[in-house]
């Protein structure tokens, strides 16, 4: 009898059985449609066999095949395997994550296209008001393409949200016609542009990984910002695709954007999918058929693309390294840098890791001997490194947060016709709102977490649920009427520069002001092109983004991340600063960095000033090693949420009693959560630690065992992270 081990989409760690009826044939990778309870279920093949545990008359038929060939191949299947072993995730749901949403319901294999647009002959700029400023470039772009046109994938990659609603008022207008493209049919591939020239740096990096394409090492590639990593991702790939081959690119979500891809159709000429969450359902099921049929030669995405099949793999890349966005925080929770690397040794391919502040662990491997390290130390072109300082806010704590001296700084930049950046990790207008007759703070109701106060819409919201109430009249605890904002935020900052720098264009960007789609976009054009003289953001503004006039960063508390439960908090304190930093005298003029702090004697900020991020991790390394924490130990955190206030810890605590884990393994708790009710729910956590992986994993295949044979596991909310990035 002929049977086939499909992997289906529920959250059990098994494959499942069913016979292929007479004269229907599949292979491992192709999509089936099965019985599955009183449901229908879309798994995918992952091997054939002839004998199963389950008796034949038992055994339910597939109900139809989808593919004529795989959706995914024999090297996707076995990485899909290692990925649902090692995070111990359920193998169904681990391959359904592998595909689009299309082809998880069922779609054909073959997409069905994707809008193209052409511009009518008689259409002219002039067609359309010059009030309609989106309007008519996006006309200049279709006219610029001619009879090739542009697809909805060039312009999602391309242009800044909003494309849509301006090409359907083209269309009105009757200056486009709307046209349908197969996804196997790439747009045209311009005549590629030459790079600027290379120093010496990256001229050795370039030399070092295109002269080990045939072999699986792993390069680190550190530079300082500014440095020219990019550039030397691109005169990497250019040598991959002249062999035939594709290329991977991973990049932060937020780092993901039409700047960057821009500057790859422009160096390699073409034939680059995207894909990012901006993409409907259509458009990534028609990328992703474009990279698995080669169409594609280059793949840009964030941390799903790991995934995406290509049939000629020459090289991986993983933007920014050190960016916690590239660890997935919910259900399959992968690290995709992680994967990335097991990818393309799988494949016989180098992965090529980038980061101006790489994380401990990048670092430890290159002292191990296992990474290899390619080092740019100096920026690209003319730009110079800036000059770094700290600001003693207990002797000069100015108002607002801004010093004295960092006001004095900003006058001379702004004097000299530059730009400031400042940056505060708190959006709102004030951290808290306090009863200055009691001390009495508004809490949220549903998380121990203080509620921030939006001054302009007056409201208070909580940052971690989402609830946001109005706020009081008078103090709810004693009635009196005098409630203020106590702290600061990034509306409240911009309120005090509007005071100090009358008449200068102030942007601030966060996650509250750019939450309308395309207003992040439209806030970075206005920073790139000067029009914004002072910018103030959050951590939004610390990933990638190139304002060649800023010459100024002044970094308004640098203390949030000295005094955190939180094990990588120094760590990522540290990353952030650089990267904030190196935001300053990226063009021609140099660069020069304030930090405010109220611990400016802190050993981690005098060494990050005195002698850079290295020195830090070093610091950082030593302190790892002497508590057996990762990259010197490992680590899973068994997560638990129950909306009774002890349900979550009695849990935990039957799971762990008379369990005999592997020698070498600790377990630490169950304990509230660093926040311990969230959104309603109550939280708390087992750690589970060990100095090598194998008893690790041996402990967590015993709580699970115990888990899945627990009835009372299905009243709560749980979920394991092996190689958590926090511990919240």
């Amino acid at each position: 009898m002929a049977l086939v081990r499909v992997a289906l989409p529920v959250p059990l760690r098994r494959l499942f059985d069913y016979r292929l009826p007479p004269g229907v044939e599949a292979r491992p990778g192709m999509r089936v449609r099965v019985p599955f309870g009183r449901r229908e279920h879309i798994g995918v093949v992952m091997a054939l066999t002839d004998e199963s545990e389950v008796a034949p008359a038992r055994l339910k038929a597939v109900h139809e095949v989808l593919d004529e060939a795989p959706v995914l191949d024999a090297a996707m299947l076995a990485l899909l395997q290692w990925a649902a072993g090692y995070y111990h995730h359920p193998i169904g749901e681990v391959v359904a994550s592998a595909l689009p949403v299309r082809l998880r319901q069922g779609a054909p294999a073959r997409g069905e296209g994707v809008p193209l647009w052409r511009a009518e002959p008689e259409a002219t700029p002039e067609s359309v008001p010059a009030r309609a400023s989106r309007q008519r470039g996006l006309l200049q772009r279709l006219l610029q393409a001619g009879e090739a046109g542009l697809d909805a994938l060039t312009l999602e990659a391309l242009e800044a949200p909003g494309w849509r609603e301006a090409l359907k008022k083209l269309e009105a207008r009757g200056l486009v016609r709307r046209e349908q493209r197969p996804c196997w049919q790439q747009g045209e591939v311009a005549a590629p542009r030459p790079g600027p020239p290379l120093n010496e740096a990256q001229q050795a990096a370039v030399a070092t990984v295109t002269s080990a394409l045939d072999s699986a090492q792993v390069f680190l590639l550190q530079g300082v910002t500014g440095s020219g990593k990019t550039e030397v991702y691109l005169r990497i790939i250019e040598q991959v695709l002249a062999r035939g081959a594709q290329a991977l690119v991973l990049v932060p979500e937020i780092g993901l954007t039409p700047q960057l891809v821009r500057r790859f159709r422009e160096r390699l000429g073409g034939g680059i999918a995207v894909l990012h969450s901006g993409l409907n359902d259509r458009e990534r099921h028609c990328a992703w058929q474009q990279a698995a049929s080669g169409a594609a030669r280059v793949v840009i995405g964030t941390r799903s693309a790991v995934f995406t099949p290509l049939p000629r793999l020459g090289l991986v890349v993983v933007d920014e390294e050190h960016d916690a966005s590239l660890k997935q925080q919910e259900g399959f929770r992968y690290h995709a840098r992680d994967l990335a690397v097991m990818r393309a040794w799988r494949a016989g391919v180098p992965a090529l890791l980038g980061s101006a502040t790489p994380t401990l662990e990048a670092l430890q491997r290159v002292r191990e001997g296992a990474w290899r390290r390619l080092s740019l130390p100096a920026r690209a072109g003319a730009a110079v490194a800036p000059r770094m300082g700290l600001v003693d806010l207990r002797a000069d704590p100015g108002e607002e947060g801004l010093s004295r001296v960092l006001l004095g700084a900003m006058q001379r930049h702004l004097e000299a016709g530059n730009q400031v950046l400042l940056f505060l990790n708190r959006r709102g207008w004030a951290p808290v709102l306090l009863c200055q007759g009691c001390g009495h703070i508004a809490l949220c109701h549903r998380c121990d977490a203080r509620l921030t106060w939006h001054a302009r819409q007056r409201l208070l919201r909580c940052h971690h649920c989402g609830h946001e109430e109005r706020p009081p009249e008078r103090c709810p605890a004693c009635g009196a009427p005098d409630l203020v904002g106590l702290g600061q935020g990034t509306q409240r900052v911009e309120e005090a520069l509007a005071r100090h720098f009358p008449g200068l264009a102030v942007e601030r960007i966060d996650r509250d002001s750019t939450a309308r789609r395309g207003a992040l976009e439209a806030a970075l054009e206005r920073a790139r092109s000067g029009e914004a003289r002072i910018l103030i953001g959050t951590q939004m503004l610390a990933k990638g983004h190139d304002f060649p006039g800023v010459t100024l960063v002044g970094m308004l508390d640098a203390d949030q991340g000295l005094f955190s439960a939180d094990l990588r908090a120094a760590e990522r304190m540290a990353q952030l600063i650089v990267q904030v930093a190196g935001r300053a005298g990226r063009g021609e003029r140099a660069g020069e960095v304030l930090i405010q702090t109220r611990q400016p004697e802190h050993p981690l900020l005098q060494a990050l000033v005195r002698e850079g991020y290295e020195a830090v991790a070093e610091r950082l390394l030593d302190e790892r090693r002497a508590a057996g924490l990762p990259p010197f130990g490992h680590l899973a955190l068994l997560r638990c949420e129950s909306s009774d206030e002890t349900a979550g810890a009695e849990w935990l605590q039957g799971l762990v009693e008379g369990l005999a884990p592997p020698p070498g393994v600790q377990l630490w708790g169950p304990v509230p959560a660093p926040m311990a009710r969230r959104a309603g729910r109550w939280r708390h956590h087992l750690l589970l630690q060990a100095g090598t992986r194998p008893p690790l994993h041996g402990a967590i295949e015993q709580l699970l065992a115990r888990i899945e044979s627990d009835p009372g596991a299905r009243r709560l909310r749980w979920s394991l992270d092996v190689d958590p990035v926090d511990l919240y």
